[in-house]
């Protein structure tokens, strides 16, 4: 079983503490940026970043939809955690200044795949699918902080 990874990163015309503030909101920002992709949103605990619990299903591919239940911890200052209850996968979140006014916002997530030729396909084909997705949420972020 190997683990499949998938980055994506954007610069956003925004201060670094703005840009993680938008994104730790739980209750008021992250799911007005989230895509299509995202279905059944709901914050269950918390609501701003360290201690939140959220609920969500991403639907990553027409067949694969993934239930997730997700506990966000901060680190360290501009990194945000998400680790799934129901799973092997974690994501995180950094924002870093990038110049004035600017910010670098990059989103890993990481998993262990499926083995024999399933996990070729995931390790192939699902970091690509899941940039595409995360690189959305990243246009939707940035727009909604570069207000």
């Amino acid at each position: 079983m190997a683990q499949v990874e998938a980055t994506t990163e954007r610069i956003i015309a925004a201060d670094a503490e703005a840009v993680f503030d938008a994104l730790a909101d739980y209750k008021n920002v992250r799911g007005k940026v989230l895509t299509g992709h995202f279905s059944e949103y709901e914050v269950r605990e918390g609501g701003d970043g360290e201690g939140t619990v959220v609920h969500w299903k991403l639907q990553a591919t027409s067949k694969r939809v993934r239930d997730c239940l997700l506990e966000v911890t901060e680190p360290t200052d501009g990194q945000l955690v998400e680790k799934d209850r129901n799973s092997s996968m974690v994501t995180t979140w950094i924002v870093t200044p990038a110049g004035e006014g600017r910010s670098k916002a990059v989103v890993t997530t990481v998993w262990d795949g499926a083995g024999g030729i399933g996990g070729f396909f995931e390790r192939t084909f699902a970091p690509k699918g899941l940039g595409r997705i995360y690189d959305e949420l990243l246009q939707n972020l940035a727009a909604e902080t570069e207000k």
